[in-house]
């Protein structure tokens, strides 16, 4: 089975960035942020995008282009004989389908409010009768599913590349204009306030794991959806230079959902810190109350179905690379495969909140808190590590000539030597020492 192309270099940078924006920047940054104290979580969550997101970013490129291979296949070709690095091939891979598991369900409520305001049917919006109707939310997580694999099902550059690059750039018009839209309501200034300016006093350490966590979160690290696009690319680039494209475009998807939602909230008087109801119940409630409300919140929606789904398609590719170089299956058959699995996966978050009720930690919690611990929590800070590890280490890992060798191929910015520090003892230890304290303060109860 050969391996497939992007065919170009913009192809890459917006199908990686619609990869990492998604969900994680219009829906789960911003009630994380207003959870976190506002502009001090903004803060923090910048830092931990510039000093560890970015070089797990490069990392994974680098690891996925030089080998030429999905996650499942990769370290097999960098690895040293007998090394185990391999492993986590196969736990990115069950990351990847735990990821989908609650994704493609919140994609699924982003779509529904999206064709209810539509339809013109938004009198009757709330965020619990949503969740806790089972009909509808299996309806919109097959529609879901469904559409990623039927466009997964066709080769790469005709079907995703080209339809990412529509969609991405779409997204981006569409959040410039409503920010500045939502600027201009009366009492925004306030929302501004909150979400701009950070309060020192409310950073600590529960602060800085969230930060931390939600920084891999958004960028898909750790669990090779990354790594996947790297092994599509050519060497013309190098990796650091497109490392920084992808963020920029992230970053910006994430600061710019917080200039639409926080003024808007302030302006009608709504709770900031409503956790994962607050893109839903808030924006439903402002988009109601304002002129020609029908109308803006069909945009809104429609632009938070087009990053939700640029990240369903991206990391439903990766599973598809994966089970095609383990079994040798063409596309069409794979994608009816890993189609059904991603379905049936989803299940569980699609009813947990009314035919399989499960309350894994909180009374409150539920199955997308689980698979959100399991991957937020888990899999993605740890994969992040792993990885870093394998690439700086000279004895037991790939190396970091191996590495600065493939990440600087090509016109760009270069990992300098000077680097090494910060990829070889900064970021493990960050992580490991956030990635225990988050364990300790987590809510088990």
């Amino acid at each position: 089975m050969g391996r497939e192309r992007l065919g170009s270099r913009i192809g890459f940078i917006f199908l990686s960035a619609g990869c990492a924006i998604g969900c994680g920047n219009v829906w789960k940054f911003p009630w994380m942020t207003g959870k976190n104290g506002g502009g001090a979580f903004v803060l923090v969550y910048i830092l931990c995008l510039l000093f560890l997101g970015l070089p797990a970013l490069v990392v994974e490129f680098s690891i996925g282009r030089a080998a030429q291979a999905s996650p499942v296949k990769m370290y097999q070709k960098l690895e040293k004989p007998g090394q185990k690095w391999h492993i986590h091939g196969i736990l990115a891979l069950i990351g990847n389908f735990c990821l989908m598991a609650f994704y493609t369900v919140v994609t699924g409520w982003i779509l529904y409010y999206f064709v209810s305001f539509l339809t013109g049917k938004t009198d009757q919006l709330d965020f619990v009768t949503m969740i806790t109707n089972p009909t509808l939310n299996v309806g919109y997580l097959g529609v879901v599913v469904v559409l990623a694999f039927i466009l997964l099902s066709f080769n790469i550059q005709s079907g995703l590349e080209r339809v990412t690059k529509y969609m991405m750039t779409a997204l981006l018009i569409l959040m410039l204009v409503l920010a500045i839209r939502s600027a201009t309501l009366n009492g925004a200034a306030e929302g501004l306030r909150f979400y701009l300016l950070p309060d020192f006093h409310k950073i600590n350490f529960s602060v800085i794991v969230a930060a931390m966590n939600q920084a891999f979160f958004t960028l898909s690290i750790g669990i090779g959806s990354m790594a996947i696009f790297g092994s599509y690319i050519g060497k013309e680039r190098s990796l650091l230079g497109e490392s920084v494209n992808v963020i920029i475009l992230d970053t910006f998807v994430a600061i710019m959902s917080g200039l639409i939602i926080f003024p808007a909230c302030t302006s009608l008087g709504l709770e900031v810190d409503r956790g994962p109801a607050l893109l839903f119940n808030t924006m439903g409630a402002v988009f109601n109350t304002m002129t020609g409300g029908r109308i803006w919140g069909t945009v809104f929606f429609l632009f938070m179905t087009f990053a939700a789904f640029s990240t369903v398609i991206a990391v439903c590719e990766n599973i598809l690379a994966c089970v095609r170089e383990l079994t040798g299956w063409d596309r069409k058959k794979g994608s009816i495969f890993c189609a059904a699995v991603v379905f049936v996966s989803a299940l569980t978050t699609a009813l947990g909140y009314s035919v399989i009720q499960f309350h894994p930690f909180a009374e409150d919690s539920a199955w997308l808190d689980l698979w959100d611990f399991i991957v937020s929590n888990n899999l993605l800070p740890l994969g992040a590590l792993i990885m870093t590890l394998f690439c700086v280490s000279d004895r037991f890992g790939w190396g970091w000539e191996k590495f600065k060798a493939e990440a600087n191929s090509g016109k760009g910015l270069k990992v300098a030597d000077w680097m090494k520090p910060i990829f070889k003892y900064f970021v493990p230890v960050v992580v490991i020492a956030l990635y225990i304290i988050g364990l300790v303060e987590f809510k088990w109860k």
